[in-house]
């Protein structure tokens, strides 16, 4: 297997939590690119769906992407107790409950309306799938790549047999796709860490991190990648799933800028700072995802009211670049910028 052959060099993120709708996964693979969907959290009958929904509409190249997730050492009761108060006492937060078992969704049931629709990619962030999942996946002719964020981790993907690697640079929207769970320390802007994995590894890369214009994708595609991996610039679009609050964010506080925060899920993620970002700076959190549980019951209330203070507001450092508008037509004036460049 290898990275599939694209007619253009454009890959759509994989942004779980409702961005990836089909209609934004086929404008993006009818224009030539690859189609994705975050599917981090999300039931086997939705992944079923959502693949069916998008291949109804395209012919082109599907991404179905998952998260990796890890064992959970239940916190303590302390530990629990700090982290329900801090949620509480935001302004017109209720106290959450602690989350319990099962933690995290069996990637195996995920998988299966994989292995039965046949996206053409199939993609792994934190780290590798389980043993067996890379030879099922080409044994039905998919394709898999994996989240890099240094060049330890591109040496581990290439010796399981993956096809290719998206090289997550420092400026990326979402979660940092470090394999482990801590801190991503010397996370390195996307065409310095392309040099490194380039210096060990063959596999095609895919860049990932701030990318929001042709000229962006001519430079990456210059520093060695094979294509150009985007989600911020496609949130503002028509066909994007995101949520009124986030789009305004998006096109209207370019000023706020964007910070690393593990207060929503656990994990290191980037996203527009807002007041939750703000006054959780320093607050206790719990283990990914337990964090993003307990978060989960604010997050929905301020999207029942449409507000962008208190939800996930993912995205990256170039944010203030964001276009509104179709997501066939920002292709298309994406893949003209890069013929420009």
């Amino acid at each position: 297997m290898s990275f599939p052959a694209l007619a253009c060099p454009i890959v759509l993120a994989p942004m779980a939590g409702g961005p990836n709708t089909p209609a934004l996964a086929a404008a993006v693979a009818n224009g030539g690119g690859l189609g994705s969907f975050g599917f981090a959290y999300s039931t086997p009958e939705r992944i079923a769906a959502d693949l069916g929904a998008a291949r109804a509409l395209t012919r082109g190249v599907l991404n179905a992407n998952f998260f990796v997730f890890r064992d959970v050492v239940p916190p303590s009761l302390d530990e629990g107790e700090r982290a329900v108060a801090a949620i509480a006492a935001l302004p017109g937060a209720a106290a959450p409950q602690l989350p319990v078992p099962p933690y995290f969704p069996d990637l195996a049931a995920q998988l299966e309306p994989v292995w039965r629709l046949r996206p053409e990619v199939l993609t792994f962030h934190f780290g590798l799938p389980p043993a067996g999942v890379i030879e099922r996946a080409h044994s039905l002719g998919i394709s898999v790549g994996v989240t890099a964020t240094r060049a330890a981790e591109a040496r581990t993907i290439t010796a399981a047999g993956a096809d290719f690697i998206v090289a997550q640079g420092a400026e990326a929207g979402g979660h940092c796709g470090v394999f482990a769970a801590g801190e991503p320390g010397e996370w390195l802007p996307v065409r310095e860490l392309l040099t490194s994995l380039r210096r060990v590894t063959e596999l095609p890369l895919v860049a990932a991190g701030g990318l929001m214009s042709g000229a962006d994708i001519a430079s990456v595609l210059a520093s060695g990648a094979e294509a150009a991996q985007l989600g911020t610039a496609f949130l503002a679009t028509t066909e994007s799933g995101a949520s009124a609050a986030h789009r305004r964010f998006l096109l209207e506080e370019q000023a706020r800028g964007t910070v690393l925060t593990r207060a929503f899920s656990g994990r290191c993620a980037r996203g527009i700072r807002n007041a939750f970002t703000e006054r959780m700076a320093n607050a206790p959190v719990l283990p990914f995802p337990l964090q993003n549980t307990l978060t989960t019951g604010l997050r929905k209330a301020a999207l029942e009211r449409d507000d962008g203070e208190y939800q996930s507001l993912w995205a990256g450092t170039n944010y203030a670049r964001c276009r509104a508008g179709g997501a066939r037509e920002l292709l298309r004036r994406l893949l003209a910028e890069l013929d420009g460049a």
